[in-house]
């Protein structure tokens, strides 16, 4: 199958290590489309919830094809979130055609694009870290949950709900914290001449314009692999929302691993250290 060719593709919030995490579905996608440039834009790997007794190979298996991209000539930056703050520390390494940074500058056709995972405007992350985290771990429960009421309500032949999103979307507060959080990266872009402001972290995926009295930006979110199943594509001087969803040849791709199986915390490690080939005994 031929791979659909696509100057940038911009993924954040996939959370691998947790159970809410859509591993299999993000490996279709990933396996469909041959990008020029890959920006992982924060919580790839959800390191604050990471454990060693959940980690499928299905998870593995996307840090194998990323791998596999950048073997391929895929530039990729792995911008650092809130969930992997941890890479913080490995920012500016660079590994052939891999960086880890805190955010990404582009040049796109002539206008300037600002990549960055979005946490810093968090106020709980900033002054309460610890609530962030419980509530990280509440949002996980409540995914498997939701899952667990999509199966039944399928089985009685009812469409899938997303539990989260209903929150969101019927919580005050909610809908106020998504506002705000969009004005304020519209704000900044704009005051620092960007002509596109890109984040994920609020599991909200949106393409729109947004003007203020002191200018106009596109502000995009490309949403997550735990609910929406979305990414940002950039082709052809414009801009897409995709979604899985609605990918019928994504969907159609077949794994032939069995992605249900686990991996040993100690075929975890050596995986990891031969994919970026790395040799503990000389490194």
């Amino acid at each position: 199958m031929a791979r659909r060719k696509v100057k940038l593709v911009v993924l954040s919030d996939v959370h691998l290590g947790t159970y809410g995490s859509h591993a299999k579905e993000l490996l279709q996608y990933l396996k469909s489309i041959k990008p020029e440039t890959l920006v992982l834009n924060g919580d790839i790997i959800d390191i604050w919830q990471f454990s060693k007794r959940y980690w499928p190979k299905s998870h593995m298996q996307i840090v194998k094809q990323i791998t596999k991209l950048l073997g391929k000539g895929t530039k990729t930056y792995y911008v650092t979130g809130n969930h992997d703050e941890l890479l913080r520390k490995f920012v500016g390494f660079r590994l052939g055609k891999l960086q880890i940074v805190n955010k990404v500058l582009l040049n796109l056709d002539g206008k300037k694009a600002w990549i960055f995972h979005g946490d810093v405007f968090d106020v709980t992350m900033q002054y309460s870290k610890w609530l962030t985290k419980l509530g990280g771990h509440s949002y996980d429960a409540l995914i498997v949950f939701n899952r667990l009421v999509n199966y039944i309500s399928e089985k009685m032949g009812y469409g899938k709900i997303s539990l989260s999103k209903k929150i969101k979307n019927n919580v005050k507060s909610a809908v106020k914290y998504i506002n705000n959080f969009e004005d304020t990266v519209a704000d900044i872009g704009i005051a620092n001449g960007y002509q596109y402001a890109i984040c994920g972290h609020i599991h909200q995926p949106e393409i729109r314009e947004m003007k203020t009295a002191k200018g106009e930006i596109t502000y995009l979110n490309s949403g997550d692999w735990v609910e929406n199943l979305t990414a940002l594509e950039y082709n052809e001087k414009k801009w897409s929302l995709y979604k899985y969803q609605d990918d019928p040849i994504a969907q159609s791709i077949a794994l032939k691993e069995d992605n249900n199986a686990y991996l040993t915390p100690e075929e975890l490690f050596d995986n990891l250290l031969s994919e970026f080939k790395i040799n503990p005994a000389t490194d």
